[in-house]
Formats: structure tokens, C-alpha cells, sequence
């Protein structure tokens, strides 16, 4: 009956949080061993959400060992020194919580969800698995032969082949190149010991973000955190500055064969980061090229007037170090060199030609009306809390990202188009059938 009632009230979790953002202000602590807090109080349901974010995430893995940042956090809950993994699932399963952890290229982070009541708790769980994890050499081992299964299942996704032949020649000499679940042969070499010391050095108290959000008063969340994480030891990391990625001298071609009915197509190069102050108008300008759905001018023109493929989409990857400007999309084989060909005349088109106001009208709408559903879990709130402390957005971020968007102008999607899109110097990876694609290198590479 305990977990059938908590396992009610965790889907009550879609209920939104906040009527509007402007409710959501933050409380900012910092620790005395260098932990950052924020705490949100939410008291409308009996539920604690925390989403902690740790700064050891792929762009530390040493190139030998690329996946070792992923394995570290997959294995947080693998057992700790006290609890085997099946002791730890157990006592998560009887509060009726929720558990997981995952590594990205900037970061790593661990997500726990309990009832207000299981707070204590809860909370002796998450300081367990993040302080005291085993990574004993029989979990090791089978986690890395999952995770070489995964890797080998990838090669059949032309999706994710052309995504990682894509990041290599953008990211070329960067560690963004590198999968963040690495490669078969970078896994193998991974030791337990490798872990062991990764954690060691990365997952401290001065490296982690912690956002508390839910049925808890600010006394009683930093109550939680000092009896659980006070005396957590920091330790100071040394991590030399990753250099800028490079952007591209010249365009790259690379043809990727496989038996496929449909040519998978990636092209695009470095984009932004997320503290870049032109963010807000690179978002607009994106919906408007084609982050924008069905609404887009790729799908209108690739699909909607050529009908060349079902989906086709632009994005930036906003992250700690400039991220990827991309296009995506399917085709049939024999189609993709006017798939391509249209795809650059939109992205040179956006360069050129003015939005019009109904454009501009309807990105703003959308991204200003969609922001709230951004908010409208505890989860989703916690870990947004997290990423925008890591990238020092502030704690107005709530207001402000409403009134950015707002302010953007047809001049400043003209201005953000012509520096951070260049239809001249691309990377283009297209996975296909080859004989059938026949992709004219001369025409993809030499348009203007």
C-alpha cells in the first residue's frame, strides 16, 4: 500500500509546479565545502525532487579511455560500500523513489525523487551512492560488456553513425569529438581503477550543483544537506582549459555505405555556447530556419513543397564550450543531392533575406509560450536549476529568458545568421546506399 501510494503521487508530478515562472525564486547557498544549493520550496505536494549536478562529465575522459566518465556515473548505483546494487534497489523501491544517473559531455548528474515523509531517508541513499560507491570488479566487468553490446548495436543506427562521424570533423583535436560512451576499444581498456580514481578527483563537493525543489522549507533542505554532505571533503581538481573548437578551413565530405533504402544526412560546424549573449536570438533564428517543427522553412521547402523527406531540422548545441550548428534529415537515396542542395539555399536564404513579421510573431510565440512547460515537473525544474547555475545565467534567468526572446528583432536575426552560420564552410556526412545517392561532391561542397 506504502509504494502503491507513492508511486500515485510521483505521477502527480506532471501537475506544473508554478503558474508562471516569475513564481520561481531560488534560494543560493554556498556550503563550506564549496557545494552550490538551490532551493526551490513547492509545497503543493509531499514530494522532494533533487537533481545533483557534478562537473565530471565526458570532456575529462582521456582519449584512451573515452566512455570513462559514462561508466563512473552508470555505476553510481551499482553499490556502495555499505549497500550491494540489489540492497540499494530494494530500499528505493520500499520508499516508493525514483533514482538515476547519466554522464553528458559537460557534466554528470544524479536525479532522486521521494516523498517529503522518506526525505531523511532519501537523502541517506543519494549521499551513499555519490560518496561511497563500490565500483566492486564484478559489476565493472559486466557494465562494460553491456556497454560494448550498446556500442555495437549503434553501428546499425545510421542516425547516431552519421552523428559521430559528424562530431569528428567538427570537433577535430577537441573533446567533443570524442562519444561520451566512448568506442569498443577505448572500453576495453577501462580498469576499475580508472573509475576509482576518476571519482576520486571529480566527484567533490566544490565540483557539484545541488537543486532541492519540493514539499521542503529552507531550513529543512540545508538541514538535510549538512547532515548528509557536511563533511563531504572537497579536493581541488587540476583540469587543464580546453581550447576553443576550431572552426573548419575548409569543407568536409565524408560517405558512409551501408544497405539502407534512405540516405541519412548531417551537415553544419561549430556553433555557439550557452553564455554567448546572442543565445536568445540564435534560438528564434533557429525555430524560424528549422527548430520549429512542422512550422519551419527546411520543412516547408524540403517537405511540405519538394517532398524529399517526412522531417528535417536545424539545431544549436548550447553547451560550456561552443556546441555544434546542425542540419538533419532523411531522404530516399536517390534523392539527397537535392535534399542537400535545398537544405544550404535555406541556410543562405536565412542569411540574406529578412524574416517577415508573422515569422518573427510565431518563434517568439512559441518559445515564450513553450518555456513553462520547461518547469512543469519538480524534475524538470531541478535540473534546469542546475544548468543554469553551471552556466552562470543568474537567478532572475526565470524573468529574463521571456523578456530576451521578446526583444529579438528581424536585424538581429539578419545579424546572428551571417556570424553563426556560414553556408560556405560545412562539415557533410551522409550515411546511404552509395551507388544509388551518388553524391556530387563538387555540387554539395562548391555551392555559395
Amino acid at each position: 500500500m506504502i509504494r502503491l501510494l507513492a508511486a500515485a503521487l510521483m505521477a502527480l508530478c506532471i501537475t506544473p509546479a508554478f503558474s508562471h515562472a516569475a513564481d520561481i525564486k531560488p534560494i543560493r547557498i554556498v556550503t563550506e565545502n564549496g557545494m552550490t544549493l538551490l532551493i526551490q520550496d513547492q509545497p503543493s505536494l509531499p514530494i522532494v525532487t533533487v537533481n545533483v549536478l557534478i562537473k565530471a562529465g565526458a570532456v575529462l575522459d582521456p582519449d584512451a579511455k573515452s566512455g570513462l566518465a559514462y561508466m563512473a556515473a552508470g555505476m553510481l548505483d551499482e553499490g556502495t560500500k555499505t549497500r550491494s546494487a540489489t540492497q540499494l534497489a530494494q530500499e528505493i523501491e520500499f520508499l516508493g523513489a525514483e533514482f538515476s544517473a547519466k554522464a553528458t559531455n559537460d557534466f554528470a548528474t544524479a536525479t532522486l525523487r521521494v516523498l517529503k515523509k522518506d526525505a531523511d531517508r532519501g537523502f541517506t541513499l543519494l549521499a551513499d551512492i555519490l560518496r561511497n560507491p563500490a565500483f566492486s570488479e564484478k559489476e565493472v566487468v559486466r557494465l562494460r560488456s553491456e556497454l560494448q553490446g550498446e556500442l555495437q548495436g549503434e553501428k546499425d543506427d545510421p542516425g547516431t553513425v552519421a552523428g559521430k562521424a559528424f562530431d569528428e570533423i567538427v570537433f577535430k583535436g577537441h573533446p567533443y569529438r570524442r562519444p561520451t560512451n566512448g568506442d569498443g576499444k577505448t572500453v576495453a581498456k577501462i580498469t576499475r581503477q580508472d573509475i576509482v580514481a576518476f571519482h576520486d578527483k571529480f566527484y567533490r563537493p566544490n565540483r557539484t550543483i545541488v537543486a532541492i525543489v519540493g514539499d521542503l522549507r529552507e531550513s529543512e533542505a540545508l538541514a538535510l544537506v549538512k547532515k548528509h554532505f557536511g563533511n563531504w571533503e572537497k579536493k581541488e581538481a587540476t583540469v587543464p582549459p580546453f581550447p576553443a573548437p576550431e572552426p573548419l578551413h575548409k569543407s568536409v565530405l565524408k560517405l558512409i555505405d551501408k544497405d539502407l533504402t534512405q540516405a541519412t544526412v548531417t551537415l553544419g560546424h561549430v556553433g555557439i555556447d550557452r553564455r554567448n549573449p546572442d543565445f536568445y536570438a540564435v534560438s528564434v533564428m533557429n525555430y524560424i530556419l528549422g527548430g520549429g517543427g512542422f512550422s519551419s522553412r527546411l520543412v516547408n521547402r524540403i517537405r511540405d513543397e519538394q517532398g524529399l523527406a517526412y522531417d528535417v531540422d536545424s539545431g544549436f548545441e548550447a553547451n560550456v564550450m561552443p556546441g555544434a550548428f546542425s542540419v538533419k534529415l532523411q531522404t530516399r537515396n536517390a534523392a539527397a543531392n537535392q535534399a542537400i542542395a535545398a537544405a544550404l539555399a535555406e541556410i543562405r536564404r536565412i542569411r540574406t533575406d529578412p524574416v517577415s513579421d508573422q515569422e518573427l510573431a510565431d518563434a517568439k510565440a512559441y518559445l515564450i509560450g513553450s518555456f513553462p512547460l520547461r518547469l512543469d515537473t519538480t524534475g524538470k525544474l531541478a535540473g534546469l536549476l542546475t544548468v543554469v547555475e553551471l552556466h552562470g545565467l543568474g537567478l532572475s534567468y526565470f524573468d529574463d529568458y521571456p523578456k530576451a526572446i521578446a526583444a529579438v528583432t528581424k536585424e538581429d536575426i539578419l545579424r546572428v545568421a551571417q556570424k553563426y552560420i556560414n553556408p560556405g564552410l560545412y562539415a557533410l556526412v551522409v550515411v546511404a546506399k552509395q551507388a544509388e545517392a551518388k553524391i556530387d561532391a563538387n555540387a554539395v561542397l562548391g555551392m555559395k
